[in-house]
């Protein structure tokens, strides 16, 4: 049987990363599955263990971590969340591709111990077009979206790293440039570093407020 592929996504907040594996779920769920993380933090109502999440106590966690069996993990508000290292392979051993939406820190971590990990940034079609998407979602203050800027100027300093860059401008197109990619017909035009200099340069100027 052919070994699946694990894919990360990252991006910037409100560039659709979940819309995106959400799709590719729906249209080829024998394809693809989502890698399902451990956390320390107590379950939500509706969450269910193994799908949302898989709920450990601190001390089954640090038993984890000294066994090295996260492919990465991090502490956040006082929880841990990782990547457990077994349940992605099993997946990825049945064949199936394992997305993976991580930080970039945590997806370096992860190519790290599996060299083979596809690396993803999903790019707006311009900083521009992604402000006014946070903006018309309504739930976003003008002090909010500018924290989200500042976070992508940092993120956009070490985008380099990744292995493809996604536009995501048409649903069905990244869609398509997506499975390209992780079928090996990888898309001819996809972003290049001129694409990604431009990106750097809006962030650069929207927050000098220049946008």
């Amino acid at each position: 049987m052919k070994t699946g592929k694990l894919i990360i996504f990252s991006g910037f907040s409100g560039t659709g990363k979940g819309t995106i594996m959400n799709e590719l779920l729906t249209r080829y769920p024998d394809e693809f599955c989502l890698s399902v993380s451990a956390t320390t933090r107590s379950p939500r109502e509706g969450e269910k263990e193994g799908v949302a999440y898989f709920f450990k106590n601190r001390d089954e966690f640090e038993k984890m971590i000294s066994q090295d069996a996260f492919l990465e993990y991090a502490e956040y508000v006082g929880n841990y969340y990782g990547t457990p290292k077994e349940y992605v392979e099993q997946k990825l051993n049945s064949g199936k591709n394992v997305f993976l939406e991580i930080e970039m820190q945590g997806a370096m971590k992860v190519k790290e111990k599996l060299p083979q990990t596809v690396l993803v940034f999903i790019l707006p079609p311009s900083v521009k077009t992604l402000v006014q998407r946070l903006r018309d979602r309504g739930t976003n203050s003008e002090d909010n979206i500018r924290q989200r800027m500042l976070q992508a100027k940092s993120e956009a300093e070490n985008m380099d790293k990744y292995d493809y860059f996604v536009i995501n401008d048409s649903l069905d197109k990244c869609i398509e440039d997506v499975r390209g990619i992780v079928d090996g017909n990888i898309p001819g035009d996809l972003p290049d570093k001129n694409f990604l200099d431009n990106i750097r340069t809006e962030l650069e100027g929207l927050l000098k407020g220049d946008l």
